[in-house]
């Protein structure tokens, strides 16, 4: 696993100042930082961090994904919750998509526990804060370990 694409869906951009309570206090460049670091500890080559409000964007870049990352980790944000046009993004290009959360979704609102793109995702990670990320990163690489 050389490339990973790290995805952030609606309002992630606001992280530090959106309810710190559920997800945290880490401003958003500060995540990304991190979520660089670890890449590079964790041996990828190029870690790429992108993010969106727009669900189109999120797809145009999903499918732009599948000519040269090899992985990706995606918090979707609300769109995990009834985008199936991310859905069928993830299905489509045949890549390894891990999704994650800050928060735990299913420990929060009803409809915030249902994931419909969970089926076309190698794992669900969710209410580890930041960690989750982190944790989607080794997901992919343990993911690559198995399939070789």
């Amino acid at each position: 696993m050389k490339n990973v694409l790290v995805i952030h869906g609606p309002n992630l951009n606001l992280l530090g100042e959106r309810e710190p309570g559920i997800y945290g206090n880490d401003d958003f460049d500060s995540i990304n930082n991190e979520i660089n670091c670890q890449a590079i500890k964790k041996g990828f080559i190029k870690c790429e961090i992108f993010q969106s409000n727009h669900e189109g964007a999120i797809i145009d870049k999903l499918h732009e994904a599948r000519k040269s990352f090899d992985g990706i980790v995606l918090n979707a944000g609300a769109y995990t919750h009834y985008s199936y046009a991310i859905r069928d993004a993830i299905a489509a290009i045949k890549i390894p998509v891990v999704e994650v959360h800050l928060s735990d979704i299913h420990a929060r609102e009803d409809f915030r526990a249902v994931s419909v793109i969970k089926d076309v995702c190698i794992a669900q990670i969710s209410g580890y804060g930041k960690e989750s990320y982190f944790m989607g990163l080794d997901a992919l690489i343990e993911y690559e370990e198995r399939k070789n």
